[in-house]
């Protein structure tokens, strides 16, 4: 099996935190809570009006996080210009929260500049995507589902990121809604209009939900996130270290709009080939939450990403959207990248395209999506 992300994860590691940890739920360190149970803290139910804005939505900031050498070990310094830049890029356009172990705040400072502001909150690692909050919109303004992170399927030490989601939204004030699953924010896209796409391969997975059915995860995702119609694609397990994300497959430009991760022309069939045809078939038949067909956009990968690692995530999909702008990854293949840098152009007319290079972070399985995690502004 090729768990890509964090190369210096070792199964003894796993071994040694797995049986402790376990998987999050409803009581903080237990299963999770089946379909009924008390899984939502008093004042904030499950289904009470909540709703998830598309990522277009004006942002209050953006959450990050710095990586640390326990995760990254010899990588570590590559990964940290990677991460730095990305936060300056975002800092541009909105203000940039990044998450850092007191002992590193200084080192992040001096890497990221000024216009990042760097909070000493104790992390494992950086894919804010996955261990933050989904911050969620309602009547009584923003709130944060926390989605219960372990270490996608308890692959990766997660004592510290187990415990991010609750300290942003304790931080923020906000209120916490605690899921009575188990996932990951890189795991759901939505289209902000009540239509959710998820791979099954992440979910309905006894690493995280043990037990539970496809339909008992699609009501938990409905309730959370305001939901009416979630599109399931088959995705890929045991490949990459998420079992494979949708936020690395297709996203939601606008409702009705998918952006489907292609392979590059003349590419050699693998292991994730038969997930790209497989989720095509999907959204070609699919429709929306208001009853509309979906229109699908092919953004192919690059051909050509040089000497890069067996896990190399090269998705264009995998952008960010901030205020005014969509931060895109750069891999070197140039005509792809420009290709790519048109297709969101057109996607996103009005907003800066930028692109930005993430060799380490992509060697390390994920990208710029992947590190990030938006405040969306009330209303």
């Amino acid at each position: 099996m090729d768990i890509s992300r964090r190369r210096t994860l070792q199964a003894a590691m796993v071994a040694a935190v797995g049986g402790a940890l376990g998987a999050c739920g409803a009581q903080d360190g237990g299963r999770p809570a089946a379909r009924g149970g008390s899984a939502v803290p008093a004042g904030a139910e499950s289904g009470g009006g909540w709703r998830l804005p598309e990522e277009a939505h004006p942002h209050e900031s953006t959450y990050m996080a710095w990586p640390t050498r326990r995760i990254w070990g010899p990588d570590l310094a590559g990964v940290r210009e990677d991460i730095a830049r990305i936060a300056r890029t975002i800092a541009e356009f909105e203000p940039v929260a990044l998450l850092a172990n007191e002992q590193e705040t200084q080192a992040a400072r001096r890497a990221c500049g000024s216009g990042v502001e760097v909070v000493p909150v104790p992390v494992d690692d950086l894919w804010m995507r996955d261990s933050g909050p989904v911050f969620v919109l309602g009547p009584d303004g923003v709130a944060g589902v926390d989605l219960n992170f372990n270490g996608w399927g308890n692959k990766q030490e997660h004592g510290r990121d187990a415990r991010v989601a609750r300290t942003v939204l304790d931080d923020e004030r906000l209120t916490r809604i605690k899921a009575p699953i188990t996932a990951e924010g890189g795991a759901v896209e939505g289209d902000g209009r009540g239509t959710l796409l998820v791979a099954e391969s992440s979910l309905v997975n006894d690493n995280r939900n043990p037990g539970a059915s496809r339909k008992d995860i699609e009501r938990a995702l409905e309730d959370l996130f305001g939901a009416t119609t979630v599109i399931w694609v088959k995705g890929v397990k045991g490949k990459d270290i998420t079992d494979y994300h949708i936020d690395a497959l297709a996203r939601f430009s606008e409702p009705g709009v998918v952006v489907l991760s292609t392979p590059a022309e003349h590419a050699r069939p693998n292991a994730f080939t038969p997930a790209y045809e497989q989720a095509r078939t999907v959204l070609e038949r699919a429709v929306d939450a208001r009853g509309k067909r979906l229109d699908v956009v092919e953004l192919p990968e690059p051909a050509d990403i040089g000497r890069r690692g067996k896990g190399f995530l090269a998705c264009y999909v995998n952008y960010y959207v901030v205020n005014g702008g969509v931060i895109m990854p750069r891999f070197g293949d140039r005509k792809a990248d420009d290709r790519a840098a048109a297709v969101l152009r057109e996607l996103y007319p009005g907003r800066k395209v930028v692109p930005v290079p993430v060799d380490h972070l992509g060697e390390g399985g994920g990208g710029i999506h992947c590190s990030t995690q938006q405040l969306p502004k009330a209303g």
